[in-house]
């Protein structure tokens, strides 16, 4: 991951969140197959990662595959899992140099078999790395996650008051700070079932780029948008 941008420290911003739309779109339009513009996208979060950790932004995560995304046609979902594996096992080791840990939020036990075993594999292996917690979001909904923390709360009760630190802890990943910015690509306006607790008061940006020409200067310009803004979280403007 040489060829680093310029550096720059923005210090109110933690945790940038990714909805990456348009991988189809974008290889449609250029008359090729849809798994043609899902590798076109993994080299646009090469990109992004490369960026990010040389904006000194400890957490980058990535919706990479919904819940709801099984519903797919089966030669796509097959090339998608197949992708990930090979993604994983060839970058693992340059994450690991590059001082990233990966983590991955999720139902992983609906994940197949094989592709768990990487998971896992990929979590120890990086997980001494301290510039950037790279989250990826595999099999995720923002409900189920929600509605899981609930099971586990209810079969743990012990009749007192729920609070917010408390549900927190029932996250898939509770130790990770919500996303300060959430950016969906490809012109569309909505949440997609991404983050709905964590994002509660996250800025949104969308752009009309579609994911695999997501560039450094794309992230940029969300940034600077954040930078902008004002966040009040309910209270009065400063």
């Amino acid at each position: 991951m040489s060829d680093s941008p310029r550096e720059e420290i923005f210090s109110s911003l933690q945790h940038i969140a990714i909805i990456m739309d348009g991988n189809g779109r974008w290889a449609q339009r250029r008359h090729l197959p849809r798994l043609l513009g899902h590798r076109a996208g993994v080299k646009a979060v090469e990109r992004i990662v490369r960026a990010t950790t040389s904006y000194h932004i400890p957490y980058l995560s990535l919706y990479a595959f919904s819940t709801e995304n099984w519903k797919r046609p089966q030669t796509e979902v097959k090339g998608l899992m197949s992708l990930f594996k090979f993604y994983i096992r060839k970058k693992i080791d340059e994450l690991r140099e590059e001082g990233v840990r990966l983590r991955f939020a999720g139902r992983i036990q609906g994940v197949p078999d094989d592709i768990r075993e990487i998971m896992y594999q990929a979590e120890n292996i990086t997980k001494d790395g301290e510039r950037l917690q790279l989250i990826v979001c595999l099999n995720y909904g923002g409900r189920q996650e929600i509605l899981d923390a609930i099971q586990h709360i209810v079969r743990e009760s012990d009749g007192t008051d729920i609070t917010d630190e408390t549900f927190r802890k029932y996250l898939y990943l509770p130790d990770v700070p919500d996303p300060d910015l959430i950016i969906r690509t490809s012109g569309e306006q909505r949440l997609s079932n991404f983050w709905l607790w964590q994002g509660a008061y996250s800025e949104l940006y969308f752009t009309s780029v579609l994911w695999p020409d997501f560039t450094e200067k794309t992230l940029k310009d969300a940034i600077d948008s954040f930078e902008k803004r004002d966040r009040r979280y309910g209270g009065i403007q400063s």
